[in-house]
Order: C-alpha cells, then structure tokens, then sequence
C-alpha cells in the first residue's frame, strides 16, 4: 500500500533517528493492520518515521525509529535482546547515494512495497524521494520485518531489519 502522507517532513537528516523499543502506540498518519499466521502485527507510519507493534498469543513488542524529542537512544547498528518468550534482533544501516543512484533506489523500494500485501509506504509531500516503507512476513516462528527511511536531501537511506521469535532452548 503507498499512500502520500499529509504532514510536513520532519525528519531532518539520518543522524537525528532514534531508536526505543516498548513505547506505547504514537499517532500515526497511515497504518497497515496484518494477520500473520497467530500474530498480528501493525505497521505504522509517523510523521517521525515508523513504529511497529506486535501481538501474539507469547506477548507484546512495540519498535519505534523515529525522531522522538528528547531521546537519548540514538539508532543503533544492531540490538539483541529477549523479551519474554522472545528473542528481539535489530539492525540498522545507512547508506549514502549519489542523487542518480538513490533516485533509482527509492523508485525500486517503493515499487516493491507498494506491490506486496504485507508493506506500508508513505511519501511525504514536497520531494517525490522522501519516504519511509515497511515489510513485513512471518518466517516459521519468526515475525520479521525491513523498513526504509529516504533522505533525499543528504542523498542517505536507513534500513532497518527486525526479526522477532520464539527463544530456542539448546538441546544436548
């Protein structure tokens, strides 16, 4: 689903992403709800960037990426915590286009999200290459999900990549 998100841009550059996880749910400008198997998993868009939140028979995980005042959780490149029954990982990557490349880069992601029954895309008014996009699949026992934050003005795109699951218990 792609949708143009009415608020003004608010994400200034990459570096002014946080990120926090067990927030309660922030008001959103688009949400996509999903059924995944006995999950349900809510993808949601701000005007800040992305928050996720799941439910499952085990329990709850909440995951925001955003520009949040006042945070002191800079977004970190990776994150590996139990929740739980679960087990939470993180990753986060920024890359740097020339404006040719990630003009292409962000057509290709937003044409794939927009496509797939699973992904969310927002683009923000004002340049056609601002966006955020989310994905995301259950993979066995697992909840996974991306998500794309462009910054066309600085010529930076952030990926994240979460995977969320049951905790497996070493056998001998």
């Amino acid at each position: 689903m792609l949708t143009t998100l009415k608020t003004a841009y608010t994400d200034t550059c990459a570096a002014d992403l946080a990120w926090a996880l067990g927030r309660e749910p922030l008001p959103a400008l688009a949400v996509l709800d999903l059924r995944l198997t006995h999950a349900h998993v809510q993808l949601r868009l701000l005007g800040a960037s992305h928050q996720v939140l799941l439910e499952e028979e085990r329990g709850t995980c909440s995951e925001t990426v955003a520009c949040i005042p006042g945070s002191s959780t800079p977004l970190p490149l990776g994150v590996a915590k139990r929740i739980g029954d679960w087990e939470y990982e993180f990753a986060a990557h920024v890359e740097t286009l020339s404006q040719g490349s990630f003009a292409g880069r962000a057509q290709e992601l937003l044409a794939l999200v927009a496509e797939h029954p699973h992904g969310l895309a927002g683009t923000f008014p004002g340049s056609p290459h601002a966006f955020t996009a989310m994905l995301a699949q259950r993979e066995g026992g697992q909840v996974r999900w991306r998500t794309w934050h462009a910054y066309p003005q600085e010529g930076r795109l952030v990926a994240t990549r979460t995977r969320v699951g049951v905790r497996m218990t070493a056998s001998i």
